[in-house]
């Protein structure tokens, strides 16, 4: 038992994800070692209006480059790479200018269309974030195609002690909404300080310099190559972040800030193994899977296996938050926050079929499935929008909105990961 155990953790793709969860782990322990402090500092409302404007950052920075980040570890040769980045961060540059001008033209009216007066002060830190957000993707994809694992795992730990601390630093002294909202904003920021100043052999001024390779790839060329990705992958991805945020902005407009806030701590509680875990698979596995599918090897052998192995971890600590949900968030969080167990319990349900979902995500650029994933994340916003306004119109109850919100996901997100699976078959 011993010698087979060595042996498995011998293996590189074993080695890289204790790696990526060592890193993952410890950042995770800072973060929730804080989180009791934060809340009893800062309260459900202004949580939540921190969460509504991160619900509203987070629909439009995972498209701050048009996805093009995610190709950048699929070429053999480094040179496409690099063009991918280049032209990642001149997307970058142009649509975090666009949105700046849409703000300075067209601010009010956003803000009274979607009903976020509460954080329209905020709402010109948008261009910078989504500025931070390509920067941080191209960095990030860089490194997964390198196989820095370790620097990725040493940044994500930095990151959260310094950002949460200052939380807890600043919130000593001035615990208000604007607090967690503007340091929210600068962590990205921050983060690709912190990767700057780790990564090796990474020089970015490099990828501008036409002079250094006389045999320049065309970006227009590798635009034209990849463009799956802003055709389909893209447009995918923004309407999947705006179902995963709806929630928080429609609990803000049905049922107060408050509501919102509950959602947003138990969203976080629960993303732990997710960002422990999950994410670290899938950062290891994309670049195996994509290895595997240039070289010809069953893609879904290796999907099946790394699906049943984050489904055997997950159990236990999704599981113990449908049982106790409401008397841990009370005992940890204080007595303000056991509503946000109540949601926890529905939210889990997702979240666990999220969590072992991952390797199958990973997979879809690799099975080039952009165009199927996009037709089924217009399916998921749908079902989502109509769970949460049953749960107000007919129910008039938060817990029935996200009650429903929680078992649909879980269902559409185990019959996304079945449908993977067989498509992935007919490579064979």
């Amino acid at each position: 038992m011993k010698s087979k155990l060595k042996k498995i953790l011998k293996k590189p793709f074993v080695r890289n994800v204790i790696i990526m969860a060592t890193g993952t782990a410890a950042a995770q322990g800072i973060s929730l070692l804080l989180l009791p402090l934060i809340t009893r500092l800062y309260g459900p409302e202004a949580y939540g209006l921190m969460g509504v404007f991160m619900a509203v950052v987070m629909i439009v920075t995972p498209i701050a480059a048009l996805t093009y980040p995610i190709a950048i570890v699929l070429p053999k040769q480094d040179e496409i790479a690099k063009a991918l980045i280049r032209l990642s961060l001149y997307i970058t540059l142009g649509i975090s200018g666009i949105t700046l001008f849409i703000l300075l033209l067209f601010k009010q009216p956003i803000v009274q269309l979607f009903q976020i007066e509460d954080i329209a002060p905020y709402l010109f830190l948008i261009p910078i974030v989504i500025l931070f957000a390509g920067l941080f993707q191209v960095m990030d994809q860089w490194l997964v195609r390198t196989k820095q694992f370790g620097t990725t795992a040493k940044v994500t730990f930095l990151h959260a002690l310094i950002v949460q601390g200052s939380k807890v630093g600043v919130g000593l002294f001035h615990p208000m909404a604007s607090v967690l909202i503007t340091l929210s904003a600068l962590g990205t920021g921050i983060r690709i300080i912190l990767l700057a100043l780790f990564t090796k052999g990474t020089d970015i001024k490099s990828f501008f310099d036409i002079n250094k390779n006389h045999e320049q790839v065309s970006l227009k060329a590798v635009a034209k190559t990849h463009r799956d990705f802003p055709l389909y992958r893209a447009p995918q991805t923004l309407i999947d972040a705006i179902s995963q945020n709806l929630p928080i902005l429609m609990l803000t407009s049905f049922f107060g800030p408050a509501s919102a806030g509950f959602y947003t701590i138990g969203r976080t509680v629960l993303s732990v193994p997710v960002q422990l875990i999950g994410n670290s698979v899938g950062d290891v596995f994309y670049p195996r899977i994509s290895e595997a599918g240039n070289n010809g090897e069953n893609l879904t052998k290796l999907i099946k296996k790394a699906t049943i192995a984050l489904a055997s971890v997950g159990i236990i600590p999704f599981g113990i938050v449908i049982i106790f949900g409401p008397w841990l968030f009370s005992f940890v969080f204080g007595e303000g926050w056991a509503t946000a167990g109540e949601y926890a319990r529905w939210i889990a349900l997702w979240i666990f079929f999220m969590f072992i979902n991952g390797p199958s995500i990973k997979a879809i650029p690799v099975l080039s499935l952009q165009a199927y994933q996009l037709k089924y994340s217009i399916i998921t916003i749908i079902i989502r929008t109509t769970a949460l306004a049953i749960g107000y119109f007919i129910f008039s109850s938060d817990l029935v909105a996200i009650a429903l919100f929680g078992i649909s996901g879980a269902v559409r997100t185990f019959t996304l990961t079945l449908i993977i699976i067989h498509k992935s078959k007919k490579l064979y």
